[in-house]
């Protein structure tokens, strides 16, 4: 999950925008994941790292955090647009970091007690594009996909749902719509003509006036209505 949120320095459409971790793991869950960024060493000079786009993003990104929220990293250089990777915590669904896609290497950790008020939470913003469920426990995993809508995704693993042709990709809703990959995408870019091709020597006359009960009743029964 952490080489999926900093590659490309965040700067992905797929990325991990937000985390939802269970309470019970929380402290473990940033302790590992600080770990993780520390392990990796992420930095240009080590070429698995990237500045951010141009200055605009990196203004915007740079207003989403601030000290007091900041669990690990923050750090920003305005001459090279860089943004250190960075954690933060706590987090809510109020706070401005929550209120659009971050497309940076920003990563706000949101706990939660009850599974049903974290999905209902989810449910409340706009549909994402993709979406990642770390779990061994099948329940919570099909409970998860049953009841969230979003374009694709992964268990126990981010981004790579992309690397297979075999799967559609795209959104739903306000992540977008249609989907290609394959013949996804042959069927996606192509357009279906609809076409009723009826003979000239068989004309029902149902469907002209007079209409009649018996007529609708004809009609029902063709239709199995």
């Amino acid at each position: 999950m952490i080489w999926a949120k900093y590659l490309n320095a965040g700067q992905t459409c797929i990325a991990p925008d937000y985390i939802m971790v269970d309470q019970f793991i929380k402290d473990d869950f940033l302790k590992l994941a600080k770990q993780e960024i520390e392990k990796q060493q992420y930095s240009v000079e080590n070429k698995n790292y990237v500045e951010i786009i141009n200055e605009r993003n990196f203004q915007r990104l740079s207003k989403l955090f601030s000290p007091e929220n900041i669990f690990y990293g923050g750090e920003t250089n305005s001459e090279n647009n860089l943004i250190s990777p960075t954690i933060m915590h706590p987090v809510s669904f109020k706070d401005e970091v929550m209120q659009e896609e971050i497309f940076g290497p920003i990563l706000p950790v949101i706990s939660y007690n009850n599974l049903d008020e974290a999905i209902q939470q989810v449910k409340q913003l706009p549909k994402p594009l993709a979406c990642y469920v770390y779990t061994n426990n099948r329940k919570v995993k099909n409970k998860i996909l049953s009841e969230i809508s979003f374009g694709g995704g992964a268990i126990n693993d981010s981004l790579m749902h992309i690397s297979n042709s075999n799967l559609p990709f795209g959104g739903v809703g306000s992540s977008g719509f249609g989907s290609y990959h394959g013949e996804a995408g042959f069927q996606c870019f192509s357009h279906y003509k609809s076409i009723l091709d009826k003979p000239t020597w068989l004309e029902f006359p149902l469907k002209y006036s007079p209409i009649s009960s018996k007529k609708l009743k004809a009609i029902k029964s063709v239709f199995k209505l």
